[in-house]
């Protein structure tokens, strides 16, 4: 390691121990590795800032975020717990079964893991809790349930993977789909196991009158994502353009359908979206900046050189990049560590003969459980905030539930056909 990259990294790690913010402890300790290095000009690192936002992609992430913002505010987490509870309500821990499904029904919507947690989470960890669930579960289901939002499209974590690492977003979105479906079928199972354990029972049977009536009255949410994927594929517009179209679509549907969106809440609606696109703007700025560092480092020849001398197997090697991530998800925020990492492993990921597609749903798989694992959990410390408790009980109440997510994540490396089979019915 060379001198600078040692100033990098130490200054990183002190950053991190005095509890400086993921995107400011990039930012200042590239800074710092720029200045004592002395061959790259301090101006260049407000370039280099700019450079990295400067993507049209990336236009997709604040609309993405307006268009979940909208939709939770015009009624629609309402309407998709109504739908959620009248399929999966009756089952042993219907409540917490219909975390999992409604939060499925989301993340189609919103893209974002945390808005997730908080959107369906304000609405059922009390309800939860009011049905005589342990309080610390009914946080710990909301979280984990939150990650689905990452991984079925739309993604902001596989936006960013797509412009990293030159990777269509189209195939990443709908190579999510699976993946996605099948994490929630896991935590399903583990929810009715853990449910049956402790007494916690169903809610009341709904016939199938009033399925469909739920059904009817959450068609036009569901509707959102097959406009925007059906839109992608059919070439009718790009993933960034499919963004504008559903803040346009969501807004249509509270403000004149559902009316529920008023122009008294909306100048809040934009200023809760403005601040989220501004939080990952910026982790995406700094990071580019670190990012840099590292490549004209040669850091990633380095770790291509170490990896390919440590092993040659497809298998090994993602075995070794599934616990680096789940290690890497404890500590980074989830943006940072794709625009790190992505230009780093997906090149030796690609000479080993693996799919940039599938790489791209490991790297969100796994920085998705990284949400619900501390120090950095976003998704622990939005549920523990909804659910009254603390952040130390809810990592305690999760521990199941992430030894079924790394089985699932092992699913997941090990069958790419999971990943891959819908983007190849596009060729």
């Amino acid at each position: 390691m060379t001198s600078l990259l040692l100033v990098l990294v130490i200054a990183l790690i002190l950053l991190f121990i005095v509890g400086v913010p993921i995107a400011f402890a990039l930012g200042i300790s590239s800074t710092i590795a720029v200045w004592y290095g002395g061959t790259m000009p301090l101006e260049s690192i407000i370039t280099r800032m700019f450079s990295s936002l400067d993507l049209f992609p990336l236009m997709a992430i604040p609309f993405f975020i307006l268009a979940g913002s909208l939709m939770e505010t015009g009624g629609i987490s309402r309407r998709l717990i109504n739908l959620a509870s009248a399929m999966v309500g009756e089952m042993k821990g219907g409540l917490a079964a219909v975390a999992v499904v409604t939060s499925m029904f989301f993340a189609a919507i919103s893209g974002s893991s945390p808005a997730t947690v908080a959107a369906i989470g304000s609405i059922l960890i009390p309800a939860m809790v009011a049905r005589g669930y342990n309080r610390d579960f009914a946080a710990s289901v909301q979280a984990v349930s939150g990650g689905i939002g990452v991984i079925i499209p739309p993604s902001i974590p596989l936006i960013l993977y797509g412009v990293v690492a030159q990777v269509s977003i189209g195939s990443l979105f709908i190579a999510g789909i699976l993946p996605g479906i099948l994490m929630g079928i896991f935590l399903l199972v583990t929810v009715y196991i853990i449910s049956k354990i402790k007494g916690y029972s169903g809610g009341v049977k709904t016939n199938w009158r009033e399925k469909l009536l739920a059904l009817r009255d959450a068609t036009l949410a569901l509707l959102m994502p097959v406009i925007i994927l059906g839109g992608i594929y059919g070439g009718i517009f790009t993933p960034t353009e499919a963004a504008g179209v559903a803040v346009v679509y969501a807004f249509i549907i509270g403000f004149f359908v559902y009316k529920e969106i008023t122009l008294k809440n909306l100048m809040g609606i934009f200023i809760r979206s403005s601040i989220t696109t501004s939080i990952i703007m910026i982790i995406i700025a700094n990071a580019g900046v670190f990012a840099y560092i590292l490549t004209r480092q040669r850091v990633p020849q380095m770790v291509a050189q170490h990896f390919t001398d440590f092993t040659e197997s497809a298998i090994v090697f993602l075995l070794l990049v599934n616990i680096f991530l789940l290690l890497v998800g404890m500590i980074f925020e989830t943006s940072a560590a794709i625009i790190i990492l992505a230009p780093i492993l997906v090149p030796i990921a690609m000479a080993m003969g693996i799919d940039p597609v599938h790489f791209g749903i490991i790297m969100t798989v796994n920085l998705a459980v990284g949400m619900v694992t501390p120090p950095v959990g976003v998704n622990l410390f939005v549920a523990a905030q909804i659910a009254n408790t603390s952040l130390e009980r809810i990592a305690w109440a999760v521990l199941p539930f992430l030894f079924v997510l790394i089985i699932n994540i092992l699913v997941i490396t090990y069958v790419p056909a999971i990943s891959t089979y819908l983007p190849s019915l596009q060729n």
